[in-house]
C-alpha cells in the first residue's frame, strides 16, 4: 500500500481533499478545478481511495467521491506522530550541541 502521508501531500491530491471537504463531488465537478485531464484527476482519486482517504459511490453514470472520516483521522494521527518524532529529534540534536558560548561579542 502506498504511504499515506506521501499520497496526501502531493499538491493535486491535497487540492482534491480540500474540495471534497466541502462535500461530495463527481469527477467532472472536481476536474473543472485542475489544468490536467479528467483521467488524471480520476487517477489521483483512485490513489486517495487506495489509502482510505476518500470513498466513492456509483449512481447511474456518475461516481461520487467524498472524504472518508476514518481515513482522515488516520492521516491526522500520522501527521501528529511525524511532527512529534521530528521535534523529539530536534530537541535531541540541540542537546548534543550543548550551550553555545559567546566569544566576546558584547
Amino acid at each position: 500500500m502506498p504511504d499515506l502521508l506521501e499520497v496526501a501531500t502531493e499538491p493535486n491530491r491535497r487540492a482534491l481533499l480540500r474540495l471534497l471537504a466541502e462535500g461530495e463531488k463527481t469527477v467532472t465537478e472536481l476536474s473543472g478545478h485542475f489544468p490536467v485531464s479528467r483521467s488524471a484527476v480520476s487517477q489521483h482519486l483512485l490513489l486517495l481511495s487506495e489509502v482510505g482517504l476518500v470513498t466513492a459511490r456509483k449512481d447511474g453514470r456518475n461516481r461520487y467521491y467524498r472524504l472518508d472520516g476514518a481515513g482522515m483521522v488516520r492521516l491526522r494521527e500520522q501527521f501528529e506522530a511525524f511532527w512529534t518524532t521530528e521535534l523529539d529529534l530536534l530537541v535531541a540534536d540541540a542537546g548534543r550541541l550543548g550551550p553555545q558560548s559567546s566569544q566576546g561579542n558584547i
